[in-house]
């Protein structure tokens, strides 16, 4: 590993635990992914963020996507997290259930396999965090019990 590498790793870990620290689940790899993915229920829910080591996604994707994970009435029965270029196969893999244009970072809820809304990189970048934690909100008031 080169010195890039090993410093995009460390940013990288610091940036996953902003999630993992509040219960995302974080899959790393395509398996872990496929596996889980199949073995959801149609009736639960999932919360999907596409991390990444961009600004908008420290200052605005996860703060908004813990801040409604956490404090929202309705919320999704799991959260799990990719890391967009750290978790390539796994962020592929991700995406391939999506099926939307790669976008990091985004937000997907799923209802079992079947995606239910999508926030994409440009609903997030340079947009108040109130408005991007509305558009989780109504995205969890709408699709979890």
């Amino acid at each position: 590993m080169n010195a890039y590498e090993a410093y995009m790793n460390e940013l990288a870990t610091q940036m996953r635990s902003e999630l993992t620290e509040h219960d995302f689940n974080s899959l790393e790899s395509a398996d872990e992914v496929n596996d889980f993915m199949k073995n959801v229920s149609e009736d639960e829910t999932t919360f999907v963020v596409i991390n990444s080591t961009c600004g908008c996604a420290a200052g605005l994707a996860r703060p908004a996507a813990v801040t409604v994970a956490e404090q929202n009435d309705k919320k999704p029965t799991h959260k799990i997290t990719v890391f967009a270029g750290q978790d390539k196969e796994a962020t592929e893999a991700m995406r391939s259930f999506i099926q939307q244009a790669p976008s990091s970072p985004s937000y997907a809820l799923f209802k079992g396999e079947e995606l239910k809304h999508f926030i994409p990189r440009e609903h997030i970048e340079g947009r108040d965090i109130q408005d991007i934690c509305m558009d989780i909100k109504d995205a969890f008031d709408d699709y979890c019990d």
